[in-house]
């Protein structure tokens, strides 16, 4: 009975199609860089108004930051740098906070304050918000548009990171499949050139990626990659000193794929075949975990909780992901470019496949909760949902596997003949006629145009007898041209061959766009950072500055005799709730000034609040307080306070201030 292969082609496209629109409509709306750290709190907080100026301005994240002298700026409303530059480590247990000094005098006015830096997992975060003095003021401020990472220099970077995650895979997924499932491979040209290009590309995607990491995380201007002076900061940062680890791996594996490719290939003996392949399976495996540890070590899993526990986890992560993923790739480039791949070799890497899911099951489970932490984090914020659609399309994956190993038990043991020259390829003749049929497939175009000229009589032996050697080599190309082409025909007509390469093909699409959703993940804020951050900015919305009264600054003028002087008011601690006020009246040279009556109010007008009375009680000559002044709700207040100075000289003075 004969078998028909599965027509996948539709289902592939449908496949391809539902998923790229998927990862589309997630992917709409994020930011080019999100990141792990985020800003919890800042003092004094966004849209505060402050009376008096404070001496410096300090931000607090969630993880630590990588700052620079230039990562808090504060410019005033004309756009001019109102801080003076010195930046101040004021990080505490843990607590990750830091600060700037600002100018003494500055005057009343909005204020802005931008800020840049770098989180522990390697990605740029950025910001800014605005506090005012006095009161509000228009400001000619422009902050740039573009996200830190984003623009041309981010999605650069993005793609270098893309194909450093994907030519990993393929180095020493590829490597793994040739040692561990089919030694013959290590003979055949295009799975040659298959690792040979993924160890290429790691390395170039590696070298931009260390070019374009001073402008990624800075200016964002591509012609600051040759920056030299931008190079040497990267270099002595943890991300830098990862991609150097890196390259510095990099020979190493170049000398494993010499090895891999030249002495092991052409071994013959098998004893000394296999004690190669033991100090290379050695070898390979330590200098693979070495390229993983450079991820580990400055990404995400490098900061957040247990990280001694989740760096070993992601090196087995990546592993896993490579020894499947990889293996595949270099399987597909068998099935359709080397002239036949043995069943027990497909079968090899079946079993290699499923170990690699369980390790990926196993270690996924506890990124997930390690990066998610609750329920509504996976449903909730950016991170779980690229996780939901990376779990989605890892099951659509494993169902495309089942499939391919139905097939692979389909396939028909070999024939009598076809062993006896499995048997014969063994040695050094198994490497030169698979080198020979290789470089002959190349030329299958030409063999195929010359098949009817092959079967007229007589070209053997005329090749033999002609005598141009240079005639008789291109006639004995042409043979191998055609014995290949009729060899690709015999092998395309198995069906179950065929079934099996479709599956194949349908897995490495899928797994393309799964490695995109991976690559998008590592530079996505995790859903348990993103959810505690949001938690502590409402908390910390509570105080418009925190730890600090509301101390504003009031000139009245009465138009009488002493009728000039300036208001002093203190609202401590300027929260919700019971405060205490001290009111001072002093005359413009500062000395405290006596007045025969001075009265406070304060009003709520978004929440039609107000006025509330208050009235002080004089402590001494231009002193008078109040305690157990209540502030009902949080909003922008209004203060009003009244000073008579004579029986018919007096004045009503505002201003408003934001209270939590």
């Amino acid at each position: 009975m004969t078998t028909t292969a599965p027509r996948l082609g539709t289902a592939v496209a449908r496949l391809l199609i539902l998923a790229a629109a998927l990862l589309g409509t997630l992917l709409a709306g994020a930011a080019p860089a999100s990141a792990h750290a985020a800003l919890t709190g800042s003092d004094p907080r966004d849209g505060a108004v402050v009376a008096t100026a404070p001496k410096e301005v300090n931000l607090t994240f969630s993880e630590q930051v990588a700052m620079s002298a230039d990562s808090i700026r504060v410019l005033d409303p004309a756009g001019r740098r109102a801080d003076t530059g010195e930046m101040r480590d004021l990080c505490s247990g843990s607590v990750v906070r830091y600060g700037v000094g600002l100018r003494a005098g500055l005057p009343d006015g909005t204020y802005t304050v931008a800020w840049q830096t770098v989180s522990a997992d390697s990605h740029p975060i950025a910001g800014a918000f605005t506090f005012s003095i006095g009161a509000p003021s228009a400001t000619s401020v422009a902050l740039p548009e573009q996200n830190a990472g984003g623009g041309l220099v981010g999605g650069l970077y993005g793609i270098a990171r893309y194909l450093s995650y994907a030519s990993f895979a393929v180095l020493v997924g590829g490597g793994a499949f040739v040692l561990a499932c089919w030694p013959r491979g290590a003979g055949v040209r295009p799975v040659q050139r298959t690792v040979v290009r993924a160890w290429l590309t790691l390395t170039v995607a590696t070298l931009a990626m260390l070019l374009l990491r001073n402008p990624y995380t800075g200016s964002g201007e591509l012609s600051d990659a040759f920056d030299l002076a931008g190079l040497k900061a990267v270099l002595e940062t943890k991300t830098g000193a990862a991609l150097t680890s890196r390259l510095l791996l990099l020979g190493a594996a170049a000398l494993f794929v010499a090895v891999l490719f030249g002495s092991y290939a052409r071994r013959t003996d098998p004893k000394e075949r296999k004690d190669l392949a033991f100090g290379l399976g050695l070898g390979g495996t330590v200098v693979a975990a070495g390229i993983a540890g450079t991820w580990a070590l400055a990404e995400h899993a490098s900061t957040g909780i247990q990280p001694g526990i989740a760096m070993p986890v992601d090196i087995l992560h990546l592993l896993a992901v490579a020894a499947w993923l990889g293996g595949l790739t270099v399987l597909l480039v068998a099935l359709y470019r080397a002239p036949s791949v043995e069943r027990s070799a497909v079968e090899r890497f079946s079993k290699v496949a499923f170990g690699s899911v369980l390790v990926l099951a196993a270690t996924g489970l506890y990124q997930s909760w390690r990066q998610v932490g609750s329920w509504s984090a996976l449903t909730d914020t950016r991170y779980g949902q690229l996780l939901l659609v990376k779990i989605g399309l890892l099951a659509v994956l494993l169902g495309i596997a089942w499939v391919s190993r139905r097939w692979t038990q389909r396939l028909a043991d070999p024939t009598p003949t076809e062993a006896g020259d499995e048997a014969e390829e063994a040695g050094t003749a198994d490497d030169t006629r698979a080198e020979a049929e290789s470089e002959a497939e190349e030329q299958s175009e030409e063999g195929m145009a010359l098949v009817g000229a092959a079967s007229e009589p007589g070209p053997e032996t005329a090749a033999e007898s002609h005598p141009d050697p240079e005639r008789a080599a291109q006639l004995a190309r042409q043979r191998a041209a055609v014995a290949t082409a009729r060899r690709k025909r015999e092998r395309d007509a198995d069906p179950e061959r065929a079934g099996l390469r479709r599956s194949v093909l349908t897995e490495a699409a899928v797994a393309v766009v799964l490695l995109a959703v991976t690559t998008v993940l590592t530079s996505t804020e995790p859903g348990r950072t993103e959810e505690e951050a949001g938690r502590t900015g409402s908390a910390a919305g509570s105080a418009a500055v925190p730890d600090r009264p509301v101390d504003i600054r009031l000139p009245f003028d009465t138009g009488g005799v002493d009728g000039k002087g300036v208001v002093r008011l203190s609202l401590d601690p300027g929260r919700t709730g019971a405060n205490a006020l001290h009111l001072f009246v002093e005359r413009p040279n500062g000395k405290p000034l006596d007045v025969p009556e001075v009265k406070v109010a304060l009003t709520l007008k978004a929440k039609d609040v107000g006025p509330l009375p208050v009235a002080p009680d004089r402590i001494q000559t231009g002193h008078w307080s109040a305690s157990g002044v209540q502030i009902p709700m949080p909003g922008e207040w209004t203060i009003q306070v009244t000073v008579r100075t004579s029986d018919i000289d007096q004045t009503t003075i505002d201003k408003n201030v934001k209270i939590g």
